[in-house]
């Protein structure tokens, strides 16, 4: 049975109530009740929808640093300001506007205000509006004597920026804030004042690894590493481990981005679940992103899905956040359902995605790239489970609009990475697939080939994605192609990386082995026929016997960490 309200919650029930209808209350009134009395006064009016006169009251800055101060209700801030958003309001730019006037009437205080505020719009993926107001503070930074103080509050300012440039996709501009945040450690260097540097080259990493310079980002990860201690917020820790995990899978180093993740996600459970602050949310992603590469699909589907609802939880609808997390749902049912033909929830995910970004961003803007390109998949493989005859002419439709998704995508990827990066190689695989669908074989052969020719440039030969490439080029010579020589050279290349990283259980070694079997089967060598068959088949029993990996809830010491991190260096 639900408990009644408490006398408290009555009262602070009926304050809103008259001061919305009877008027008893003036601003001055209630602006003068104790701060997490005032919070919970707002977070009523959230509730009772009395979004107009809310979007008034955090309209004002220093109303609103006031309920940034009761750090233990930050989701139910965030879930009421992401209200007045989705009800219309121009509370951010509101916000940024006092905040200009704000920097003349109180310079120094001003500084630690704009952090605070840029802060809070990068937990809540307003980071468009974070990046104003950090760049404000940062101008207000420069024009003060350049103490070690100031310096240090300059420092938090570009870390906090830097972030929300990398995930906004604002590259160059997130280049020039790395470049003068090396300029002020250096200054702090000459004082003998430098802070804990861990945060910033956690944020450092981030910024690699989304332009997939993915060496620069494992060696700015293992700095960060380095730098923490118990002294540190555990906010930091978790983002530093969270990272220092991403930069492990991407350099296929899994038994490290195991340790760290699974640290993050135990520490991060016990700061954040309890509240379901989106903090949480964005752990979970990362462990689901390690899962995902680590090729425990089903696993990782269950805890994308567990990201999702806790950010839908918070913000609803609407937010960045929010279409992120649909955004990874769609690809990781897109894997797991890939041999069943269960497409639908995958292909929800991916248009709400999309949804999402084309309602909060401009319609150019390069987070649509990776989103559109997770529908083209999915629309691939609808199509390809389209029997011919009356779905013929729906099979070519969804194959023409895949194509414009992927066409879209590279044209994304090429203006913002150029062209050789490894996102733009994993486009022109992806055209390269879908060229095979539509039987445009030599235009299928020149994007693989160009994907493979990028792909091993950049990664080296033994990367999973040249052995990813690899394989669809195979696929390709081997059934449309004829070539099938050829094929089974590559099939072999294929075989040889992924065993490598994965092992004898690996399951993408289905389509290898079935790959194989045609080649034998065209070139009549029967005994190969029964080797690879065989060889299927214990492939088939390993994989029914592998268990996914056991997530054990304990909290390690950070020093051992980092030890157990570095042994299996």
């Amino acid at each position: 049975m639900k408990s009644p309200p408490s006398l408290y919650d009555i009262c602070v029930k009926l304050a809103v109530k008259d001061c919305v209808t009877v008027c008893k209350f003036c601003k001055k009134e209630f602006r003068s009740l104790p701060d997490n009395v005032l919070f919970d006064f707002y977070y009523t009016m959230f509730l009772e929808k009395r979004s107009c006169l809310l979007a008034v009251e955090f309209s004002e800055l220093e109303v609103f640093i006031r309920m940034l101060t009761i750090k233990h209700k930050r989701v139910k801030l965030l879930k009421s300001f992401q209200g007045l958003i989705n009800h219309g309001s121009n509370v951010p730019d509101e916000l940024i506007q006092d905040f200009s006037k704000y920097v003349h009437k109180d310079p120094e205080k001003a500084v630690s205000v704009g952090i605070q505020v840029g802060s809070f719009f990068n937990e809540g993926g307003w980071y468009d509006y974070s990046i104003k107001i950090l760049t404000i503070t940062e101008e207000l930074c420069r024009k003060q004597a350049q103490t070690a103080e100031v310096l240090r509050k300059c420092l938090q300012c570009y870390h906090r920026r830097i972030y929300a440039e990398t995930i906004y996709c604002e590259f160059k501009s997130a280049e020039n804030t790395f470049t003068s945040a090396l300029q002020v450690i250096e200054k702090l260097e000459e004082m003998n004042a430098v802070p804990n540097l861990a945060g910033l080259y956690a944020n450092f990493s981030t910024l690699y690894f989304h332009r997939s310079e993915y060496d620069e980002s494992f060696a700015w990860s293992k700095k960060a590493l380095m730098l923490l201690n118990d002294k540190l917020p555990p906010r930091i820790i978790i983002e530093v481990l969270r990272q220092a995990s991403r930069a492990c899978v991407v350099k296929r180093r899994f038994n490290q981005a195991g340790l760290l993740i699974r640290q993050a996600v135990n520490l991060a459970s016990e700061i954040y679940e309890i509240d379901g602050h989106p903090h949480f949310s964005d752990t979970l992603l990362d462990y689901g992103f390690y899962l995902l590469n680590f090729d425990s699909i089903q696993e990782s589907v269950k805890v994308y899905e567990r990201s999702l609802q806790i950010r839908m939880d918070v913000f609803e609808k609407n937010n960045i956040h929010l279409a992120l997390a649909h955004e990874d749902m769609a690809y990781a049912l897109y894997v797991n359902e890939y041999s069943s033909g269960r497409f639908y929830a995958a292909r929800e995910n991916a248009d709400r995605s999309i949804r999402l970004m084309e309602r909060i961003l401009p319609s150019n803007h390069l987070m649509l790239a990776s989103a559109k390109r997770v529908k083209a998949l999915i629309l691939e493989e609808i199509a390809l489970d389209m029997r011919e005859g009356n779905n013929s002419h729906l099979q070519e439709k969804f194959l023409i609009e895949a194509e414009e998704l992927h066409q879209t995508a590279l044209t994304l990827s090429r203006k913002a990475f150029g062209e050789k990066n490894v996102q733009t190689a994993k486009h022109y695989g992806n055209l390269g697939r879908l060229y095979q669908s539509m039987r445009q074989f030599e235009q299928a052969e020149a994007m693989h080939l160009k994907a493979i020719a990028i792909k091993e440039e950049l990664l080296g030969s033994a990367d999973y994605e040249v052995g990813l490439s690899i394989g669809h080029l195979a696929s390709l010579y081997n059934y449309h192609m004829k070539r099938h020589h050829d094929a089974e050279k590559l099939y072999m290349r294929s075989m040889e990386i992924n065993m490598n990283l994965f092992g004898e259980t690996y399951s993408g070694f289905e389509y290898d082995y079935r790959g194989l079997i045609n080649v034998y089967s065209k070139l009549c060598d029967q005994s190969n026929v029964i080797l690879y068959t065989l060889k299927m088949r214990d492939w088939n029993i390993l994989r029914a016997q592998s268990k996914p990996p056991v997530h054990v809830e304990e909290i390690l010491p950070l020093r051992e960490i980092i030890d157990k991190f570095l042994g299996m260096c």
